[in-house]
C-alpha cells in the first residue's frame, strides 16, 4: 500500500551544474553573501569576546567568526551595527541520494540534521532566484490591474499573435525559416548539463518534516510524494523533463507534476495568494489595486489541479491512500472522486477556514466545496475552523452538517475532524545538537548581555500582525520606561511577495521608535528585514526570553512549538520562557491559557502582556513552560500522522461498507428463509414515502390507504410479530391515520414520542419544557424567511417546528434560503442543542438527541428492562436520512449478537446505512410485506 502526499510544491527541486565555458552570469549580491557565508560558517568559529567588539565589526572578524581580510559579511539590508551579526538562512550541500531499492525493503535512514526542512520555509516565491541555477520563468505578463483593462489586453494580446502568425507566414514563402518564441541566451544549457537534486526551499515543510518522521517512527512504510518542482520547467525539454520525473520517482519517492509555467504562475501568484489566501485569512482582496477577480486565474487553478488528479490517477492502484494537502488542490478531491469512486482519500487543510460569511464572497465557492467533499475524511487544525466547514456546508449547499460530518444529497457522508499539527521534537533537538547553534548561542548572549531578548519571526504580510507588534511594542517602550534600556526586540521580518505599503509603512514605525528610544549603548529594536541562517534562529530561540506571536489569522504558528522545544535550559541560562500568543492562531487553541494570550488589534493589551512576561514569576513560568512542553512533545509531528490515517482508515471503511450494502436490492428469497424461522419478530415501517405516498405536512389526511391498513392489520394478526409505524406527524395525528389498526405501536415526530403495542400513553422522549424556551426564539428567525418565500410556512408540532417550501413557485431561490435558514437556527441556538435538518422541501427543527434512533433503542431498553425476549428478526424500511438513524442502530444490534437476522431496506438509490433497496417505492414495500403474510399463512406453518 502506498500514501501518496499531494503537496503543491515536492520536497525537493532542482539545481543545475552551471558549465565552466558558459557565458558569465551578472553577480547576484545576495547569492555571493550567500555563498561566502556557506564557506565562513564551514569553518571552525573563533570566538574571542574580550578582543572582538560584537557592536562595531572589525574589518576581517564578523561576530567571532574568523573570516580572510575584505570579506566582511553584513546582513543584507542591515542598517546599524546591531543588525550585522545575523547571517541570512543558506542551504547547505546536502547528499540527499537514498539508495535505489525497493522501498519495502529500505532500512530506515537516519536524516542529516542540516538536511531537515524548517517548519515555516519563508522563501523568496516561485520563480525567484534561490542562489541556485534554475531555468527562468516563461509564464506571460501578469494580468492588467484593473478588471476594465483586462479585456483590452486580451484583445491586443490576440491581435499580436495574429501579426506575428502573418509574418511568420509570409517569411515561410520567402524560403526563411523563422520561429518566434522566448528565448533566453542561457537558457540552452538546461538541456545539455547536468543538474542535483537539492531540498526545496518552497513548499510546506511542517508537512515534509511530519511525513519525514512518520517514516522514522515505522508508522509509514511505503509513500510517493506528487508535487511540482517548484521552480519554472517550460525552459527544459521533454527528454530532460523525463529524465528528472524518472530520478525522482527511483531515487526520490516522488511524481513529479509538470504544468506550464503560465499555468503555475497563474494559479499559485495570482488565485492561491491573491484571492483564496487573503479570504481564507478573513482579508477580502476588494480595493482598488487588487487583481482578485477570477476571469483570468480561476482557469489556471482548475488546470493545476487536473494535472494533479490525472498525475495521481495513472499511478493509483486498488489499495492505496490518497492525502491531499492544503487550499492550492481543494479540487483535487472531488476530481479524484470521479475518475477513482472506491479510493480512500484524505484531504487536510493546513490554513485557517474561515466563516460561512467570509467564504461565500467566492465566486467559485460551490465548486470549492464540492472539490473538498471528494474525500473521505476533511481535517482541520482546530475545532473552530471544522465548525466553520460544516457551517458553509449547511449554508451554501443546505445539506445536513452533523458535529462528525456532513451528509450529502446522496446520502454519502464525508468525515470531517480536528487534527492540529505539531512539530518533530527529536529531529529538532538533533538540529539544537549542532556546533554551529552552540557557537551562535554564545555570540549572541555575549552582544546582549544584560538585556532581555524578545523575539518574533514572521513573513512581513498582512496577515502575520507585524505592525500590530511593533506598535505595540512602542506602546509598551512609552508606558514603561523603565524597560526601555533593558529589552531589545530582534524581529525578522521574510517577505515572499512584496507588499511596498506595508513595508513603507512597518520601515516607518522602525524607524521611529529606534530614533526615540535608542541610545549610543542600546538599540530597543533589531528590525531585519529576511530570513536569517537555521542556527542563528535556534540561538535566538534559545536564549530569547519571550517569543511574541501577533498573527492576525493563522492555520498553526508551529514557530511556537519550536521555542517551547528550545526553552527547556539545555543550551543557554534563560529558560522557561513565556509566549505571548495571538488568540487567532490555531496554536492559541493547543496552548490554552498556558500561552499569554492577546488580541493583535488591542495594543495596550499586548503592551500589557509584553510586561506580564517580563515580570512573571519563575514558578508560574515553569509550569506554563511544562503544561505546554507535555503538548508539543505528546501532539507532535508522528502522532499527527498516526491520528489522521486511523480516522481516514475507519472513515473509508465505514463509505466501503456502506456502498457495497446499499449495492443489492432486496431479495425475497433470501429474507422469506429468515422470517419464517423466527418465533419472535419486530418490524418498523416508516410512513410517508413507505407505506403512502408523500403529501403536504399540512394536509389532514384522516384515513390511510386501505392497501397499506390490510397489510398493517395482516402483519399484527400473526402472534409472532410487533409492528411499529415512524412518522414525523404529531401524536393525535398518528392516531387518527391508524385507528383502524389495533395493537400498533407509534413513533411521532420523528422520535419524539413513543406508543407501545397496546397501550394508551404515549411516552415523551423529548424534553417539551424544553421546547418553550427555544420555540419562540426559532419561530422568529423562520418567520424572517418565511416573510421572504412566497409560498412557505411553519407548521409547529409538540416538540419540533417545520419550515415547509413544497409550494414554493420559486424552488431554487427557496432552497438557497432554507440553507441559510439552517445555519442560521444551528448557529443561534447550538448551545441549546437544537438543530435545524434539511427535509423534502423544508426543515426539520428539533432537539439534536431527539430522534427516530433514540425511539427504537427505547423500545429494546423496555424490554430487556422487562426481561422480555428480545426478536430473532427485525426488518427497518424507511425512506429519508432520518431513517439512517434506525439502520444504524438495527445493523448495531446484529453486530453485538443481540438479534440473529436483521433486514433494513431503503427506497431510492441514496448511498445508504441499509442493507438493500427497493426501487418500486410504496407498492414495493406493500408487496414485499403482503407476500411475507402469505408465506407464514400458508399451512404446515
Amino acid at each position: 500500500m502506498t500514501v501518496f502526499v499531494a503537496t503543491l510544491f515536492l520536497p525537493y527541486t532542482i539545481n543545475f551544474d552551471v558549465p565552466s565555458n558558459s557565458p558569465p552570469e551578472r553577480p547576484d549580491p545576495q547569492r555571493t553573501q550567500s555563498t561566502l557565508a556557506q564557506k565562513i560558517l564551514s569553518q571552525p568559529a573563533v570566538v574571542d569576546t574580550q578582543t572582538v567588539s560584537l557592536f562595531t565589526p572589525t574589518p576581517g572578524i564578523v561576530a567571532g567568526i574568523t573570516q580572510s581580510p575584505g570579506s566582511l559579511i553584513q546582513t543584507p539590508g542591515a542598517t546599524t551595527d546591531h543588525e550585522k551579526i545575523f547571517l541570512p538562512h543558506v542551504e547547505r550541500p546536502i547528499s540527499l541520494t537514498l539508495p535505489r531499492t525497493n522501498q519495502k525493503s529500505r532500512p530506515a535512514v537516519q536524516r542529516d540534521p542540516r538536511a531537515i526542512s524548517r517548519h515555516d520555509l519563508h522563501s523568496p516565491g516561485w520563480g525567484k532566484t534561490f542562489g541556485w541555477n534554475q531555468p527562468p520563468s516563461r509564464a506571460k505578463s501578469p494580468p492588467p490591474s484593473s478588471i476594465l483593462r483586462h479585456a483590452a489586453a486580451e484583445a491586443k494580446d490576440k491581435l499580436d499573435k495574429a501579426a506575428v502568425a502573418v509574418v511568420s507566414n509570409l517569411q515561410s514563402k520567402r524560403g526563411r525559416q523563422h520561429r518566434r518564441t522566448r528565448t533566453f541566451s542561457h537558457e540552452q544549457r538546461f538541456s545539455e548539463y547536468n543538474y542535483t537534486v537539492e531540498k526545496a526551499l518552497l513548499g510546506n515543510g511542517g508537512l515534509f518534516n511530519a511525513i519525514d518522521a512518520a517514516a522514522e517512527a515505522g508508522t509509514l512504510e511505503e509513500k510517493t510524494w506528487v508535487g511540482t518542482l517548484g521552480c519554472p520547467a517550460d525552459a527544459l525539454d521533454d527528454p530532460l523533463k523525463e529524465n528528472i520525473a524518472e530520478k525522482l520517482e527511483n531515487d526520490y519517492d516522488s511524481l513529479a507534476v509538470y504544468v506550464s509555467d503560465s499555468d503555475l504562475n497563474g494559479h499559485y501568484e495570482h488565485y492561491c495568494k491573491t484571492i483564496l489566501w487573503p479570504v481564507f485569512h478573513y482579508q477580502i482582496p476588494d480595493h482598488p489595486k487588487s487583481k482578485a477577480y477570477e476571469d483570468h486565474s480561476w482557469v489556471f487553478y482548475v488546470k493545476v489541479n487536473e494535472a494533479f488528479a490525472d498525475r495521481i490517477a495513472k499511478n493509483y492502484k486498488k489499495g492505496d491512500v490518497i492525502w491531499i494537502h492544503d487550499y492550492h488542490l481543494l479540487l483535487v478531491p472531488g476530481l479524484l472522486r470521479q475518475r477513482l469512486p472506491e479510493a480512500e482519500i484524505g484531504f487536510f487543510l493546513h490554513t485557517a477556514f474561515p466563516s460561512s460569511e467570509i467564504f461565500r464572497c467566492l465566486a467559485v465557492r460551490t465548486e470549492l466545496l464540492d472539490g473538498i467533499l471528494g474525500a473521505n475524511m476533511i481535517g482541520f487544525q482546530t475545532d473552530e475552523y471544522c465548525h466553520h466547514f460544516l457551517q458553509t456546508c449547511s449554508r451554501l449547499l443546505n445539506v445536513e452538517a452533523t458535529r462528525h460530518g456532513v451528509i450529502l444529497e446522496d446520502g454519502r457522508f464525508v468525515h470531517v475532524n480536528t487534527c492540529p499539527v505539531g512539530i518533530d521534537p527529536k529531529s529538532l533537538d538533533q538540529q539544537r545538537r549542532l556546533p554551529e547553534v552552540s557557537e551562535w548561542v554564545q555570540i549572541i548572549t555575549d552582544k546582549y548581555r544584560g538585556k532581555r531578548i524578545i523575539v518574533a519571526r514572521d513573513k512581513l504580510d498582512n496577515i502575520r500582525g507585524v505592525r500590530q507588534k511593533i506598535l505595540s511594542y512602542e506602546l509598551f517602550l512609552n508606558k514603561y520606561p523603565e524597560y526601555k534600556d533593558k529589552v531589545v526586540l530582534i524581529q525578522i521580518a521574510t517577505s515572499s511577495t512584496e507588499d511596498p505599503e506595508l513595508s513603507a509603512t512597518v520601515a516607518d514605525i522602525v524607524t521611529r521608535v529606534n530614533s526615540t528610544h535608542s541610545t549610543l549603548a542600546h538599540q530597543p529594536l533589531v528590525f531585519l528585514k529576511q530570513d536569517i541562517d537555521f542556527a542563528q534562529y535556534l540561538a535566538l530561540l534559545t536564549v530569547a526570553e519571550c517569543l511574541m506571536i501577533t498573527s492576525l489569522r493563522e492555520g498553526m504558528n508551529l514557530t511556537s512549538h519550536e521555542f517551547v522545544i528550545c526553552q527547556d535550559g539545555q543550551y543557554a541560562e534563560t529558560k522557561f520562557g513565556p509566549l505571548i500568543l495571538s488568540e487567532f492562531t490555531g496554536s492559541a487553541t493547543v496552548f490554552g491559557h498556558n500561552a499569554i494570550l492577546v488580541n493583535p488589534w488591542h495594543y495596550s493589551q499586548c503592551a500589557a502582556a509584553i510586561k506580564q512576561a517580563l515580570d512573571m514569576p519563575a514558578p508560574d513560568r515553569e509550569r506554563r513552560w511544562k503544561a505546554m512542553h507535555d503538548i508539543v512533545v505528546k501532539q507532535n509531528a508522528a502522532e499527527w500522522f498516526g491520528t489522521y490515517t486511523k480516522g481516514l482508515d475507519r472513515a473509508w471503511k465505514e463509505h466501503a461498507i456502506r456502498d457495497s450494502t446499499s449495492v443489492p436490492r432486496l431479495s425475497l428469497t433470501s429474507v422469506k428463509p429468515k422470517y419464517l424461522r423466527a418465533e419472535k419478530r419486530l418490524l418498523i415501517l416508516d410512513y410517508e414515502g413507505t407505506l403512502a405516498s408523500w403529501g403536504s405536512p399540512t394536509d389532514i389526511i384522516l384515513t390511510t390507504p386501505k392497501r397499506s391498513i390490510d397489510v398493517l392489520n395482516d402483519l399484527i394478526e400473526d402472534k409472532r410479530n410487533t409492528v411499529y409505524v415512524m412518522s414525523s406527524r404529531m401524536p393525535e395525528e398518528m392516531e387518527r391515520l391508524f385507528s383502524p389498526v389495533s395493537g400498533l405501536g407509534m413513533i411521532a415526530e420523528n422520535g419524539g414520542f413513543l406508543l407501545e403495542p397496546g397501550s394508551d400513553e404515549w411516552e415523551e422522549l423529548a424534553n417539551l419544557e424544553h421546547f418553550k424556551d427555544w420555540k419562540e426564539g426559532v419561530r422568529s428567525i423562520l418567520q424572517y424567511y418565511v416573510e421572504r418565500i412566497e409560498g412557505s410556512r411553519i407548521e409547529e408540532r409538540h416538540c419540533s417546528l417545520i419550515f415547509d417550501y413544497s409550494d414554493a413557485e420559486d424552488r431554487a431561490g427557496a432552497f438557497k434560503q432554507a440553507g441559510e435558514c439552517a445555519n442560521h437556527i444551528n448557529d443561534a441556538c447550538g448551545s441549546q442543542h437544537v438543530n435545524a435538518i434539511p427535509i423534502e422541501d423544508g426543515l426539520f427543527i428539533s432537539e439534536m438527541d431527539v430522534n427516530k434512533g433514540l425511539a427504537t433503542q427505547m423500545i429494546i431498553d423496555q424490554a430487556e428492562k422487562h426481561g422480555i425476549p428480545l426478536p430473532e428478526f427485525l426488518m427497518v424500511i424507511g425512506d429519508s436520512r432520518e431513517d439512517e438513524y434506525v439502520f444504524n442502530w438495527a445493523h448495531k444490534l446484529e453486530k453485538a449478537g443481540k438479534v440473529r437476522d436483521v433486514v433494513t431496506v431503503t427506497l431510492g438509490a441514496r448511498s445508504t446505512e441499509a442493507s438493500a433497496t427497493l426501487t418500486q417505492g410504496v407498492t414495493g414495500v406493500l408487496s414485499i410485506l403482503e407476500k411475507l403474510v402469505r408465506s407464514s399463512q400458508q399451512p404446515g406453518r
